[in-house]
């Protein structure tokens, strides 16, 4: 088992207010500024707890699609992900919609599609989305 910790102060309310991510555990980053105008579209050098969900979805997928490729017998040359994370107000998160260009010598599309389903479905970041916010993922498979 593996704990992973951040500590976060904010002052004042919460559409005036603002935040700082102290540090995270690992200290590999930090300070970072956060406020409820980075999370509602004025980001202003800001990040938002959105903005980190969808660097932690890249990253969980991309580890996940990976291993999953490599167990097939096509390891990959090169994966680049991207996650979208939308956040509604008064609704919350709805989605996360992952995109994966990657370069596989010999595997087919179709593969290639069914290892990143299998990924998005199964990936930590994922399974703690699953219930809650809606995810995808599209697969393009790089000449």
């Amino acid at each position: 088992m593996a704990d992973k910790h951040a500590r976060v102060s904010w002052k004042g309310d919460l559409e005036n207010g603002s935040g700082t991510i102290e540090q995270v555990g690992s200290g590999a980053f930090g300070p970072l500024a956060v406020s409820w105008a980075a999370r509602t579209g004025d980001e202003g050098g800001m990040t938002s707890p959105e903005e980190l969900i969808a660097a932690a979805h890249a990253s969980c997928f991309s580890m996940a699609f990976s291993a999953r490729l490599a167990k097939a017998g096509t390891p990959p040359d090169r994966l680049e992900v991207s996650a979208t994370v939308t956040f509604v107000p008064g609704e919350g998160i709805t989605t996360s919609a992952l995109e994966v260009t990657g370069v596989v010598p010999g595997i087919t599309e179709e593969s290639f599609v069914a290892a990143a389903e299998d990924a998005k479905e199964n990936c930590p970041v994922s399974a703690a989305l699953k219930g809650n916010v809606e995810t995808t993922v599209t697969a393009n498979l790089a000449a």
